[in-house]
């Protein structure tokens, strides 16, 4: 007798269906967002153009969203998009212009999409050839991106709106009303997550996304190209972002060297809103549309106030003024930070763990469903397995062998190097005491971050939010010193206190929810420049006391403050002249935190952790503990760099600390440190960070030309170097450090001369 299962039929729910229950509750969540918005401001959203207005904003950052859901679908990321964004317009614009190359609408169109596959190619290539972990190689290339952005455009803006009347009037079209009264980028819009939806749901391209996504080593065993399938995405992603660069020029017939600027925020926000898994293989297109909607709806909700009306008296007079009461400037992108950080923590607590399903079932008195679990993140990359340079350290003979065998040796080598060849260049400026002091000075915000940096990167972790913490610790300082009034001491305090507090919220996402550091702390990245801009107003803050300047002065100025300088001409005198308080305190950190690291049991445990986390664990090691303390530290010397920054310069800017992370990150690599974890010495951090000082410096010196005539590079390409040199010493570091291609090289050479002779016989 064959027994007949009574169990109720399991409903297979395929992650290739075009829509489902997460779209619905987006919707509706939409249609009450938009309530509250017209309730707030009944003037603008009560308006029957303000949905379309809204759609319309919504337009290039929805196609973006697109080629973003197929990377984030397939466990990769990209953060270049914005800069793809900008630099894509940048170049149809030059080459559009008449005050550059002046060429036609085709040809500019042509130039434009070329730089965007190539932007496509590039990501891909590193990421799934060269193997470097995709934040990183999409990290640097947002960087020189926007390097590229500022270097091509000088920092102005470019405009062409006659030409465009007479030249392409069928391509700026796309940026205007048609006669059904919406814009035309909506209709791109629509087409575009049209046929993406299918494209992912319903053909190839998409069953092999999802497959890669869930599980790229049973996708690879399967037969599906995989590395193709994830290079395939980033080009994907590159070109909706071209798309969409081109969408905006054709609106605004120009653009600003600040285009695209913060877009990867909004983008990758939208797409995780929307559904989609940052652990990959989850995630429809339409869901990432609507979240565009939505972080547009937001955005827009926030920023265009409540209107108010206020009395002003003039004499005797009271007169009654219409306005509008908005949230000060940094609250949007602080906002939208955090909503970042909760879309993303979604998925490994609300969906995996079956929260509502699980609640009702409870609420009915019906079994529970399970809790799926949830599987490391291969979006972190591999771990160290070890590299050749150890293992030479350890037979190297002599001080000089061993010092050649070291991961730091090549950034010690290469600094002095550097300073040689400023040197040779200008050696009646070069060698003098007074720029050796501004390069002391302008070394010590780098040399700061990237000691805590190298805490971080030696656990395996990375951290995105150094700079803006060191943002958030100068706006709090000079806040309430200038704003408050509090004496300094106080004041520092509290400053400090901010950037641990940042550090802590980064260690409670990375280590107590599970997600991946480089998003929580990207998410700090945008909340704490945001939270910054938000206590200052956006304003520049100056004149605050001279003792809290003295931080940021000679050392001799210092001791003349407290009334004991040494007698001048003495030795002591001349060294307090030499040294600034700021160096000192570097030099102190420097030293604590080397011999922590190099000299401890929380040293070791923290390459331990870095090494092999699961390893470690089994050895005892609480290797949470140590990955928060590490980011905490990593927050305060940002913090630090932060107070020192503002007695320095005596006044706060909100563009402080900005790309320091780029030079940060950069710094400890070319120190010797592996972005997969397990190396990286304070020393060689900052011999790195001299490398990062000493080439800004170069490209800042002012060289005599043989005609008499002196030329220095413009400032605005120096981040587009320092991320080549990254990306240069990441690959280095993945394919000479971690593959000992060059021990691999020598084999092969070796098996080829020993064959020869079998041959010739």
């Amino acid at each position: 007798m064959t027994a007949i299962s009574t169990a109720p039929p399991l409903r297979r729910r395929l992650p290739f269906e075009l829509i489902g229950g997460w779209e619905i509750g987006l919707l509706a969540f939409m249609v009450l967002l938009y309530a509250a918005g017209v309730a707030i401001n009944p003037k603008f959203f009560g308006q029957t153009d303000a949905f379309s207005a809204i759609l319309r904003d919504t337009a290039r950052f929805g196609v973006m969203a697109a080629g973003m859901t197929f990377v984030i679908v397939n466990k990769d990321l990209d953060l270049s998009v914005g800069s793809t964004f900008g630099l894509v317009a940048t170049i149809f614009s030059i080459a559009f212009s008449k005050s550059y190359f002046d060429l036609g609408i085709v040809a500019s169109l042509t130039a434009a999409v070329i730089t965007g596959v190539l932007v496509g190619l590039v990501n891909g290539v590193f990421v799934t050839v060269l193997r470097v972990p995709a934040f990183i190689t999409t990290l640097t290339m947002l960087f020189i991106g926007r390097g590229l952005v500022l270097g091509l455009t000088g920092g102005k803006t470019i405009s062409y709106s006659e030409k465009a009347t007479s030249d392409g009037a069928w391509f700026f079209s796309i940026g205007e009303t048609n006669a059904l009264g919406f814009n035309n980028q909506i209709l791109i819009f629509i087409l575009v997550t049209v046929v993406g939806m299918f494209a992912l749901a319903k053909t190839s391209w998409g069953y092999e996304t999802y497959a890669t996504g869930g599980n790229e080593l049973a996708a690879t065993y399967a037969g599906i190209p995989t590395r193709r399938v994830r290079m395939r995405g980033y080009v994907l992603s590159a070109l909706s972002a071209t798309l969409a660069g081109l969408m905006s020029v054709a609106q605004d017939k120009g653009i600003t060297s600040q285009y695209g600027q913060g877009a990867e925020l909004i983008v990758i926000a939208a797409v995780i809103v929307g559904g989609a898994s940052i652990l990959g293989g989850r995630g429809r297109l339409l869901g990432g549309a609507l979240g565009a909607i939505l972080v547009t709806l937001i955005d827009k909700v926030l920023r265009e106030g409540i209107p108010m009306t206020r009395v002003v008296k003039v004499g005797d007079v009271e007169m009654k003024v219409q306005g509008m009461a908005q949230l000060p400037p940094g609250a949007v992108p602080a906002f939208l930070g955090l909503i970042l950080l909760l879309s993303v923590l979604i998925e490994p607590w609300i969906i995996r763990r079956n929260v509502f399903p699980r609640l009702f079932a409870r609420l009915m008195g019906r079994p529970l469903p399970p809790v799926v679990e949830v599987g490391g993140v291969a979006i972190e990359g591999a771990q160290t397995k070890g590299s050749s340079a150890h293992d030479r350290s350890l037979k190297a003979r002599g001080p000089f062998g061993r010092f050649l065998a070291r991961r730091d040796a090549a950034a010690i080598i290469l600094a002095v190097a550097l300073w040689c060849v400023g040197l040779y260049l200008r050696p009646d400026f070069w060698g003098s005491i007074d720029n050796s002091f501004n390069l002391m000075l302008s070394f010590t915000e780098v040399g700061l971050l990237a000691i805590g940096m190298t805490y971080v990167i030696a656990n395996g972790d990375i951290d995105l939010s150094v700079g803006s913490v060191l943002a958030l610790s100068a706006a709090t300082c000079a806040f309430l010193m200038k704003q408050l009034g509090f004496d300094p001491a106080t004041a520092v305090f509290l400053a400090l206190v901010a950037g641990a507090a940042a550090g802590v919220v980064n260690a409670l996402l990375t280590v107590g929810f599970g997600l991946p550091a480089f998003v929580a702390t990207l998410g700090m990245f945008y909340m704490a420049r945001g939270i910054g801009a938000w206590l200052t107003a956006g304003r520049q803050l100056s004149s605050f006391p001279e003792g809290f300047n003295l931080l940021g002065r000679k050392l001799i100025d210092a001791l003349t403050y407290f009334g004991v300088a040494p007698a001048r001409g003495s030795l002591a005198y001349d060294l307090a002249a030499a040294l600034s308080v700021q160096t000192i305190f570097m030099i102190a950190v420097a030293v604590i935190a080397g011999l922590v690291l190099g000299k401890t049991p929380f040293g070791q445990m923290i390459y331990a952790t870095g090494g092999n986390r699961r390893a470690a664990e089994y050895a005892g090691i609480d290797t949470g503990r140590v990955r928060a303390i590490s980011l905490v530290f990593s927050a305060l010397c940002a913090a630090c760099a932060g107070v020192i920054y503002v007695a320095f310069l005596r006044s706060f800017n909100p563009s402080a600390g900005q790309l320091r992370e780029l030079d940060a990150i950069a710094a400890v690599i070319i120190g010797g440190g592996s972005i997969f974890g397990g190396y990286g010495t304070v020393i060689g951090a900052l011999a790195g960070a001299a490398v990062i000082a000493l080439i800004r410096a170069l490209l800042s010196l002012q060289l005599i030309l043989g005609n008499g005539q002196s030329f220095v590079m413009p400032q605005h390409w120096v981040n587009v170097f320092i991320g080549l040199i990254l990306m240069v010493a990441v690959v280095g570091d993945v394919w000479i450090r971690q593959g000992n291609i060059g021990a691999a090289i020598r084999r092969r050479l070796g098996g080829r001369r020993s064959a020869a002779p079998r041959t010739a016989s």
